[in-house]
Order: structure tokens, then C-alpha cells, then sequence
């Protein structure tokens, strides 16, 4: 775990696979989970409406067990959103949040 979604608008000028890199990258870098749980996944919107001054959007959720601190969810986004920042990316918004699963209802299988 963590669960990393990278929505984004299909017009944005950048590989998808760059912004997951950057997404994973940044949660990598704050030490909070093993390399090996960490998944990210990525999806363009074809149709999307934004505010006037911006082009196209990027939104990061990092969906996480319960437990993370309000510190650790803050340094988590901070370290991801200056990944973000430092690709090449113009009139673009850029947006992120941690989100808490609930443990109780989460299921995983690994189908073979």
C-alpha cells in the first residue's frame, strides 16, 4: 500500500508514464512504505472543465490504510507535488490528497 491515481486531462503535453514516474518518485521518497507495495496507476480524461487561466489539470489520490499520521500524509503530498513541479508543465493545475481506506471493508486477492 499506498494506492497512487494519477487523473489527468488527455490534452496535458507530458507521457503518462513521466507523471507516474514523478508520482512514484515522490512517495518512494518519503520512506513511509516498502518499494515493493507501492502501486501506481494512471487514467486521461478525454472531457474535463477547468478555470479559465488553466489548460489542463493533474490530480494525484494516495489512498492509504488508516494509521499515517496528519505529518506524514502532509510530508507524503509535499514530496509528490515537487516531483509534479519540476516537470515540464504549462497552465496546468496541479492538485493532490491522501485519502484513508476503510481497512474493514478492503479486500485484495492475487488471482494467479
Amino acid at each position: 500500500m499506498p494506492h497512487c491515481i494519477v487523473e489527468f486531462s488527455s490534452s496535458l503535453d507530458i507521457s503518462p508514464v513521466l507523471l507516474m514516474e514523478a508520482v512514484h518518485h515522490g512517495v518512494l521518497e518519503s520512506a513511509l512504505f516498502e518499494p515493493s507495495h507501492i502501486k501506481t496507476r494512471a487514467v486521461a480524461y478525454e472531457h474535463f472543465q477547468l478555470a479559465e487561466n488553466c489548460n489542463d489539470f493533474i490530480h494525484v489520490t494516495i489512498r492509504l490504510h488508516h494509521g499515517r499520521t496528519k505529518q506524514q500524509k502532509q510530508l507524503l503530498t509535499k514530496l509528490v507535488l515537487q516531483k509534479l513541479e519540476k516537470l515540464p508543465l504549462k497552465s496546468t493545475t496541479v492538485t493532490l490528497e491522501t485519502v484513508d481506506i476503510d481497512t474493514q471493508s478492503y479486500a485484495k486477492a492475487v488471482i494467479a
